[in-house]
Parts: C-alpha cells; sequence; structure tokens
C-alpha cells in the first residue's frame, strides 16, 4: 500500500508539473503577444500625435500646453458651409505648481499659416486644415510646444455651461446686437447676471462696440475667469460625471488613453488662483481695421516671461 500511495503521489507530481509547464507556456506566450499588442498600440498613438501637434521641445516639459478651439459655423468664398476658430484660448499649466495661465488670440490675428499654405486670418486656418494646422501654425508663431489640442462648437458649450450651473457675471454695458445671417438676437442689460449656456454664448459672440473682435476677445478673459473659478467650487464636484460626459461624446481632442495619467495628475493639481488671462500683443491693420497685427517684440516678451530659460530662472531665483 505504502508503494502504491508514494506511486500515486508521482504520478500526481507529474501531472501537476507537466500542467504548470503547459500553462506557463501559455501564459508566457500570451504575456509576449499583449506586450507587443500594447506596444504596436503605442506606436500607433505616437504617429498620430505626431500628426496632430508636430515634435515636442524638452524645453516644455514643465508644462502642459493645451489649444482650445471654440468652432462657428460660417460660408467660405464659394458659399459653401465651413467651420472656423471662433474663440482661440492657449492654455498653459504649470505641472509643479498647477498655475494656469491663458493666452487669448484675437480670431482676426493675420497669420503666415504653417507647411508654406499661404497667409490668412487665424480663424480660416482651421477651415484650410483643421485642428493640427492650427497647432502647427501657433507652434510656429510663438515658437513653443502645444501638447494637446481640445475642439469644442457652441452647442456643446453652451450644455457644458448650464451641466456647472450657469456662471454669474457683471455685464459691463447694455448689449444689443441683431444678426439675420448669424441667427444673432441679442438683447443683454448692464449689471450683474447669471449667465445660463445661452446668455453665456451671446455675451461671448457680442460685438455691436466699437473695440469689435478686439472687445469679444476681452470678454471671453472676463468669462473664462469666472468659469475657472465656477468649476473649482465644491458645489460642481457632484456635476463633474454630466460635464465628463458631455466632454466624451461631443468634443474632438487629440488626448488619447496614453495621455489620461499625466492629464489626471495636471488636473488633481489646479491652482485654486485665478488663471492669469493674456491678450495677444498688437493692433488693428493701418488698412483694415477688422485685422488684428501681432506685435512681434511684445509677444516674444510675454513668452520668455510664460516660459523662462534654466538661465532666466536662476537670475529670478537670485534677485528673489
Amino acid at each position: 500500500m505504502a508503494v502504491l500511495r508514494g506511486l500515486f503521489r508521482l504520478i500526481c507530481t507529474v501531472f501537476l508539473l507537466v500542467f504548470v509547464g503547459i500553462s506557463g507556456y501559455y501564459l508566457i506566450g500570451w504575456g509576449v503577444e499583449a506586450y507587443h499588442d500594447i506596444r504596436e498600440m503605442y506606436e500607433a498613438y505616437l504617429v498620430r500625435q505626431e500628426e496632430n501637434r508636430g515634435e515636442v521641445d524638452v524645453r516644455f516639459d514643465g508644462y502642459t500646453n493645451v489649444l482650445v478651439l471654440g468652432l462657428d459655423d460660417a460660408v467660405n468664398m464659394d458659399e459653401a458651409p465651413e467651420k472656423r476658430a471662433d474663440a482661440i484660448l492657449l492654455m498653459s499649466m504649470e505641472n509643479a505648481t498647477g498655475k494656469v495661465r491663458i493666452l487669448n488670440i484675437p480670431r482676426d490675428t493675420w497669420v503666415p499659416m504653417a507647411q508654406g499654405k499661404g497667409e490668412t486670418r487665424l480663424s480660416h486656418v482651421y477651415a484650410v486644415g483643421g485642428a493640427p494646422l492650427m497647432v502647427r501654425t501657433i507652434n510656429q508663431m510663438f515658437d513653443i510646444s502645444i501638447h494637446q489640442y481640445v475642439v469644442i462648437d457652441m452647442d456643446t458649450f453652451e450644455k457644458i455651461v448650464d451641466a456647472v450651473g450657469g456662471v454669474d457675471l457683471y455685464i459691463e454695458r447694455d448689449m444689443d446686437y441683431d444678426d439675420p445671417e448669424a441667427g444673432l438676437s441679442i438683447h443683454m442689460r448692464q449689471g450683474y447676471r447669471h449667465l445660463d449656456g445661452a446668455e453665456a454664448e451671446q455675451y461671448l459672440r457680442y460685438r455691436g462696440d466699437d473695440l469689435g473682435d478686439l472687445g469679444r476677445t476681452q470678454r471671453q478673459q472676463k468669462f473664462v475667469k469666472a468659469f475657472y473659478a465656477k468649476l473649482l467650487r465644491v458645489d460642481t464636484l457632484p456635476k463633474v460625471p454630466q460635464i465628463a460626459d458631455i466632454l466624451k461624446q461631443n468634443v474632438t481632442t487629440s488626448a488619447e488613453l496614453f495621455d489620461s495619467v499625466h492629464i489626471g495628475n495636471v488636473v488633481r493639481k489646479l491652482n485654486a488662483q485665478p488663471p492669469r488671462t493674456i491678450m495677444l500683443p498688437g493692433d488693428f491693420a493701418r488698412d483694415d481695421d477688422t485685422v488684428w497685427i501681432m506685435d512681434r517684440a511684445a509677444t516674444d516678451k510675454i513668452i520668455r516671461e510664460l516660459f523662462p530659460s534654466e538661465e532666466t530662472e536662476g537670475e529670478q531665483k537670485k534677485e528673489e
């Protein structure tokens, strides 16, 4: 009996070793295959990111720069419908501190397009080459890297504002403006107002004053600060899933699954201080007061302030 029990144990041990060996072989094979699949997915992701934004300069590794584009409907010279960038904001977040800086770029800024595609108003660049061409053109304008882009239309903007419960804002003047072709009928009174999504859109699209596009850009700056403050309020937290669902279904972005950890860390560190908002320096063109001409020297100075070199940072610390 003892011999039989020993033989039985031996047979069981052999079978167990064979089973473990075969399972291990297939498990290793599955792991290698999964690794190759993930690696192929990541390499494809890198190709897409290169197409979307171009190369990223290591000088900007300490920042997350996001180009936010608000789209509007327009028609081209052939009366065909097209999308143009009505709001253009370059949002830069310092990864270490969570501080947010926003550069508002007037949509009628005159620019040479990237890839030698000629010159035009910045808003029209989107119609020519979509968000990737917008990214490359702004990269070229400021000699900086943009890590991601976000594209949103007006309907989605309204939904997001409504989802956070609206925004409190002071309307600086009576606003009366009608544009049947654009479907605009804006009539708002001066004073403190609680704006829902539709009213916020009207406030941002108003062009009835002498400042025109410049006035719109200034109102964008004002609204962005109020909206940012509303996002960080405690009573907004329960609304985050609804906001995320709206963004998932209606917003176009270059961000993908491989970016989620980094983006999560950046959002988690967002600073409670209001963002610093800056308007692109410049002036109206002499022969066309609807065109904005960038001030190259003043813009370069702002870019150096926003993204100081290591030498500049060292000098600033010594002065402090």
